[in-house]
C-alpha cells in the first residue's frame, strides 16, 4: 500500500508532497492538516507525525498518549495547540496538547466531557470545538459543540441518522455536516447553534466530511459511490468543490481512498489549496 499526500487548488492543479510506503508499526497515512509554519500532520498506527512542506519523510509527534490516536484531530489556527482523540475505555476522547506536542514530555489535556467522542473543528475564533460524539441508550452518533474554557457541552442534532463530519465556516457563523437522515449521508448546514438545519443538495452519492474553505469562497467533501455504507477504505472515490451554498458543484479529483482521505479540516490557512490523501494498492 502506498499512500500519497497531496494538495490541489480549487482550479484543479496538484502538488504531490509525499510518497509513503507503508511499513509495519506506520502503516498507511490517514487524515492530513495543514500546519502553519510546519507542514502538515497526518496520523498512522495510532500515532501522529509532522510532515514538513517539501515532503521529505514523518516524524512522530510526542502527545503523552499510548498509541491508540486516530484520525480525528488538528490545530489552532497559529498551529500551537494539537488536538487529538485518544481511544481507551468507554470510547475515544479528546485531548488538547499545549505546543503541538513537540517537547518531548508532553502532558495532554482531556477536554472531553465524556465518551466516546471525535475531535473535528474549531471556531476561527479558536474558542469553540465543533465534533460527533454519542450519549445516550440509543448509540446514536450526534453533532455537539463546547467551549474550549469548559462548561457545559451543547447537543446541536437530534433528528434520527448518523450525523458527522462538523466543520465551521469561514466566519463561524454556520457549521457544516453530513447526516443520512434523509436516506443516506447527505451534506447539511446549520447556524453556529444549532438553528436553521437543512441539506445542501440532492443526489445518489453518498457524501461525507464537507469542509468550507477559510476564505469563505468554497466547499469541499469526499463523494463515494451509490450505495456505500459508511465511509470505508479503498474505494474509486471523488473530492467534490462547490459554492458554500453547494451550487456549481463539480468533480476536482477522482481516485482510491476513502477512509483517511480527508476526514478532519484540510485547507491551507488562506484557502488556496485542499490536501488529502489517495491510495495506490
Amino acid at each position: 500500500m502506498i499512500s500519497i499526500l497531496e494538495t490541489i487548488t480549487p482550479d484543479g492543479a496538484v502538488t504531490t508532497v509525499l510518497r509513503h510506503q507503508g511499513r509495519v508499526g506506520q502503516e498507511r497515512i490517514e487524515a492530513p492538516n495543514w500546519w502553519p509554519g510546519v507542514g502538515f500532520l497526518v496520523n498512522s498506527g495510532g500515532h501522529l507525525w509532522r510532515v514538513p512542506q517539501d515532503g521529505r519523510g514523518l516524524t512522530r509527534v510526542s502527545t503523552g498518549l499510548a498509541g491508540r490516536c486516530n484520525n480525528d484531530h488538528g490545530l489552532t489556527g497559529d498551529g500551537r495547540i494539537l488536538f487529538g482523540s485518544h481511544y481507551q475505555g468507554q470510547g475515544a476522547r479528546i485531548y488538547a496538547i499545549p505546543e503541538a506536542g513537540i517537547a518531548p514530555d508532553a502532558h495532554p489535556e482531556e477536554i472531553s466531557s465524556a465518551a466516546p467522542s471525535w475531535w473535528h473543528g474549531l471556531s476561527p475564533d479558536g474558542l469553540t470545538m465543533v465534533y460527533p460524539a454519542v450519549r445516550g441508550s440509543d448509540r446514536q452518533v450526534d453533532i455537539f459543540c463546547r467551549a474550549l474554557s469548559g462548561g457545559a457541552e451543547h447537543r446541536l442534532t437530534e433528528a434520527a441518522g448518523h450525523n458527522d463530519g462538523p466543520d465551521f465556516s469561514h466566519d463561524g457563523g454556520r457549521i457544516y455536516w453530513n447526516s443520512d437522515r434523509s436516506g443516506h449521508a447527505q451534506i447539511w448546514v446549520m447556524d453556529a447553534d444549532g438553528g436553521n438545519q437543512r441539506q445542501l443538495f440532492c443526489d445518489d452519492r453518498v457524501n461525507w466530511f464537507p469542509h468550507p474553505s477559510p476564505c469563505g469562497r468554497w466547499l469541499c467533501w469526499l463523494s463515494y459511490p451509490p450505495g456505500t455504507q459508511g465511509h470505508p477504505a479503498d474505494l474509486p472515490v471523488r473530492l467534490m468543490i462547490s459554492d458554500p451554498e453547494g451550487q456549481e458543484r463539480r468533480i476536482l479529483r477522482e481516485f482510491i481512498g476513502g477512509q483517511g482521505t480527508i476526514n478532519v479540516p484540510s485547507w491551507a490557512p488562506d484557502g488556496h489549496a485542499f490536501a488529502y490523501i489517495r491510495y495506490e494498492l
